[in-house]
């Protein structure tokens, strides 16, 4: 039997995720990448500079994952989802292995 899986990683070279799921990859891969873009504005513009590393990588995933209510709201458009409490873990996905660096 033949199996691929994808990897995706970071900037860095890290692994951060790996499952056989094509489409789930590519998004990640695509929420890296803007969570990278944001990161980028966000130190060039010195905002939060004393935000750590880490801190300022949580945030700009959450807001890139999150991307279509962030829009929303700064349209001015009221949020489409209920207000929900955090969950444990952050994946949408439940097939997706999220390797933790």
């Amino acid at each position: 039997m033949i199996e691929i899986e994808y990897i995706v990683k970071d900037s860095r070279g890290v692994e951060r995720l790996r499952t056989a799921d094509k489409k789930a990859a590519d998004a990640y891969d695509r929420i890296l990448e803007n969570a990278e873009r944001l990161a980028q504005l966000l130190r060039a513009d010195q905002v939060l500079p004393n935000l750590p590393e880490t801190d300022l990588e949580n945030l700009t995933i959450y807001l890139a994952r999150n991307a279509r209510e962030v829009e929303q709201i700064l349209k001015g458009k009221p949020m489409e989802r209920e207000q929900t409490p955090p969950q444990e873990s952050a994946e949408p996905v439940a097939s997706l292995k999220v390797v933790k660096a």
